[in-house]
């Protein structure tokens, strides 16, 4: 017997007329079962494979166990089953069912990648390489809802939201917030809706330091996604909705100076 099974547990022995008999010698078992729902979304809308293209790989062929596409979905699958931090990669390595999420024997297959192999892959992304995935993240979801909706909509509307992300050690730029009264970052996130539609579709999310006022960035995100949705849908009439934070004569002159927006 190893340390992964134990002896069966009998339950309720007088109460039922059979008797309830658990039973814990199944090794390769795991808790995310429904992850398998998150591989078919991907495979159809293939949102990890656009994120990958943006990587480069700079190691060496002869020395490589993880290839990009493999490190970025198990580590977009692990966040996606409530396994934010990287070190949750020690205990999930060998789970069958994030094995299977990247294609791998559930069984017999190699571990997946361990949490330093992870950090580095995180920390190894320059600004331009985040840049292309931000905006392979926002053509993804332009193209889906294109499709569609046929290339028409009456109205989209863009929102801006900043929210804090409280930080509990001495990461870098984890400043203190007086409004959220956390040290904190404060990243910011955007969200499409169409037409008068319930559904809001993420589609940027840029990390800033914890003191960042809420303007910060707001610009680039806005240009960028105005000229993918005039690419996609070029007779809906678009609308940016924000809060009072935003109120930077920067932004407003850049909203101002725009020709089709409500």
């Amino acid at each position: 017997m190893s340390d992964h099974t134990t002896t069966d547990c009998l339950l309720f022995p007088d109460i039922f007329a059979k008797p309830v008999v658990l039973k814990f010698d199944q090794r390769q078992s795991s808790s995310d079962g429904g992850a398998i729902l998150l591989k078919a979304a991907d495979r159809r809308y293939g949102l990890t494979e656009r994120l990958a293209a943006c990587r480069q790989d700079d190691r060496h062929p002869g020395k490589v166990d993880h290839r990009v596409e493999e490190l970025l979905a198990q580590r977009v699958f692990g966040i996606a089953c409530g396994h934010p931090d990287a070190n949750d990669a020690a205990r999930l390595a060998s789970d069958p069912i994030h094995k299977m999420l990247i294609g791998r024997d559930p069984i017999h297959g190699t571990d997946l990648a361990s949490q330093p192999t992870l950090s580095r892959f995180e920390n190894a992304a320059g600004p331009k390489e985040l840049y292309r995935m931000a905006e392979a993240l926002a053509e993804a979801v332009l193209a889906r809802h294109a499709r569609r909706l046929r290339g028409r909509a009456q109205r989209i509307t863009i929102d801006l939201d900043p929210t804090d992300d409280p930080t509990h050690g001495a990461q870098q730029l984890a400043l203190f917030n007086g409004h959220y009264d956390t040290w904190c970052y404060l990243p910011v996130v955007g969200f499409l809706t169409f037409n008068d539609e319930a559904e809001h579709s993420l589609f940027a999310a840029v990390w800033r330091p914890g003191n960042a006022p809420a303007a910060l960035g707001a610009v680039g995100i806005l240009r960028r996604i105005l000229g993918m949705i005039r690419r996609h849908f070029r007779k809906a009439r678009i609308r940016v909705r924000l809060d009072g934070g935003f109120a930077h004569p920067a932004l407003l002159n850049f909203l101002d100076a725009q020709p089709d927006l409500t």
